[in-house]
């Protein structure tokens, strides 16, 4: 029997995404920058963070915040998801498993108040989990949660509530990284690369060209889908409902979503309701 393998939206064997946090002012130049190049993320906000709209809204150590003006005029319209970040960025495994819950639930209440979306993903705040987080995730309708581990690698994932990235953007790697990415040949498995870090990181450093020469590289490229975290966890959900017959000839598409799938007889694209034979 032949491999059967998922493809991304359009048949492409690889997929880009950008996480990141705590809706700082230097988002404003971020977005500007994915969206010139065709890039897409996820943005993740302390719900009961923001500032008030006549401050500068300091954060510490200098970086300020985006109000809620100027933060719901930053993302409307602008193809990036919302996710959560804890209403106020506490390490959610030091919190009694109630309060774990309180703090995620409300953080996506407010989330999806405001910017009038659904809020499934989180970022954990500095990082930290364990298997009690985790399980109150499950209870708040998060599907899945960034964790700040990195693995240099283009792996999907395997546990979506303790989800690693490829690198930050700090990574001295990361012009390798993604040329070794881009120039990737391979024709089975599914590759995706997670970009992740805060924005204000580029302020500090004085450092904004790092992430302009990445998505100058790695936009723009036809065989790329550049997609949200939703976006790419929305479809792999979907792609693993797909029903196959017993000798794996045959598929049955029962979602609502354009599924591809790669067989050694070929590319093949399953619409809403269609059995094919692949």
């Amino acid at each position: 029997m032949a491999s059967i393998f998922m493809r991304f939206p359009g048949g492409r064997v690889k997929t880009v995404t950008l996480s990141y946090d705590d809706n700082v002012e230097a988002d404003v130049r971020l977005v500007s920058i994915m969206k010139k190049h065709g890039l897409k993320g996820t943005f993740n906000i302390n719900s009961g963070q923001y500032p008030p709209e006549d401050s500068v809204g300091s954060m510490g150590c200098g970086h300020r915040r985006l109000t809620l003006k100027q933060s719901t005029e930053l993302h409307k319209d602008s193809g990036m998801e919302i996710a959560c970040h804890g209403v106020t960025h506490p390490f959610l495994d030091h919190l009694p498993p109630s309060v774990c819950v309180q703090e995620v639930l409300q953080d996506r209440l407010n989330l999806e108040k405001i910017y009038g979306t659904f809020v499934r993903g989180l970022a954990y705040p500095f990082g930290t989990t364990n298997d009690d987080v985790v399980a109150a995730l499950k209870a708040c309708g998060i599907v899945y949660a960034r964790t700040v581990v990195s693995t240099e690698k283009f792996d999907m994932p395997s546990d979506w509530l303790r989800l690693p990235g490829t690198c930050h953007h700090a990574n001295p790697k990361l012009m390798k990284l993604a040329q070794r990415f881009v120039e990737d040949k391979r024709n089975w498995t599914p590759m995706m690369f997670y970009l992740w870090g805060h924005s204000y990181e580029f302020d500090d450093n004085d450092n904004w060209h790092i992430i302009e020469e990445f998505a100058e590289y790695i936009g723009g490229r036809e065989d790329i889908w550049y997609a949200t975290n939703i976006e790419i966890y929305d479809y792999v959900a979907a792609w693993k409902q797909l029903v196959f017959s017993a000798d794996g000839t045959k598929a049955y598409n029962p979602t609502n979503t354009e599924l591809f799938v790669k067989t050694g007889n070929g590319l093949f694209s399953i619409q809403p309701g269609e059995t094919k034979n692949i």
